[in-house]
């Protein structure tokens, strides 16, 4: 059997032989991932640890939570805060962002997370996740501000997502690549199972709620449309769609065997561009796509080229095999 390489080994040669990351860094990473073990635990309890159900709240986007969405936000918050490697966290549960305590060293990142993506799986046992994303602090001895936190996605310095299946999966870039861990619980520790991961750059599976196709824009529909024609399309193949309502779980399937996750704009809520959070979702999720050699687009634009001007911003979602999104990507520059 070979020899096994934990997430703490690879970061340590992350660091030391390539350069890509700071010790700082390393050790955020670190937290965050013991974090997400501790969320994996509480999620595999389930009804036994009394979390499945609502909590009676609702988030700042008026979403209703989950008893784990809270309890995954406080798991990320206390683990993190005290480390001296942050300045600062925002979360997809918080109105405005969270500073560090004076009580505790303040570090020069900033910490972005979805504490729990795909909660409404968490009461029907399908899998859910953690999405978090790193940026650096300006450099300057002032305060830190919710502006702070508007970098585009191209600006990260980290970012990845934990899967809670099956198996319990660290995904994870830092600029170099795309690696995953499998949490051996034995050990009690991410063991190194996948390196270089690569998105194939044509698919014949695509990932989208079909239930709102009639609110699609016409370039989305035309996209779908010619999928579920098959041979006898345009497209001249068949595809498969897949839907698990968890964007962790689409997206790793993609970064597992290819596809496209589209969550595009829609008609009912027609002012705003999307549903899916640019800084807590879109972003990580994009560069964590690119890294593996695919491609993550609004339909205009890269993702990680717009420049967020709230916390809480929203977008349409187009990621995946890089041919099919840049087939997208031109459906939209027809339409227009």
């Amino acid at each position: 059997m070979p020899h096994k390489i934990s997430l703490t080994r690879y970061l340590v040669e992350q660091q030391r032989m390539d350069g890509h990351i700071p010790s700082e860094l390393r050790l955020l990473l670190e937290v965050v991932a013991r974090a997400c073990k501790t969320i994996s635990q509480a999620v595999n309890k389930g009804a036994l640890g009394g979390v499945l159900g609502t909590a009676g709240s609702e988030n700042v986007q008026g979403e209703v939570q989950k008893k784990l969405d809270i309890i995954a936000n406080e798991v990320l918050i206390e683990a993190n805060e005290w480390g001296g490697h942050l300045a600062a966290m925002a979360s997809e549960e918080m109105d405005g962002i969270y500073l560090v305590p004076n009580r505790y060293p303040q570090g020069e990142y900033l910490l972005l997370f979805d504490p729990l993506d795909g909660s409404s799986n968490i009461d029907v046992n399908v899998s859910i996740g953690t999405i978090f994303s790193v940026l650096k602090k300006p450099d300057d001895d002032r305060g830190v501000e919710a502006a702070d936190f508007l970098q585009a996605g191209n600006r990260q310095v980290a970012a990845g997502y934990c899967v809670y299946g099956p198996q319990t999966t660290l995904v994870l870039t830092v600029g170099d690549g795309v690696a995953m861990f499998t949490l051996d619980r034995e050990q009690g520790s991410f063991v190194l199972t996948q390196e270089n991961v690569q998105v194939p750059p044509d698919t014949q599976e695509f990932a989208i709620n079909m239930s709102n196709m009639r609110h699609w824009a016409p370039p989305v529909k035309r996209y779908v449309d010619e999928c579920l024609a098959g041979k006898t399309g345009p497209r001249g193949k068949d595809f498969n769609m897949r839907w698990v309502a968890s964007m962790v779980a689409d997206v790793h399937r993609i970064l597992t065997r290819g596809g496209v996750f589209l969550y595009p704009w829609d008609a009912r809520e027609p002012t705003k561009p999307g549903k899916l959070r640019l800084m807590y979702e879109a972003n990580p999720m994009g560069w964590l796509i690119e890294q593996a050699g695919g491609a993550a687009s609004n339909g205009q634009m890269r993702i990680l080229d717009i420049q967020p001007t709230q916390l809480h911003e929203r977008v349409s979602v187009m990621l995946g095999s890089k041919n099919e999104v840049q087939r997208l990507v031109s459906y939209h520059a027809e339409e227009e």
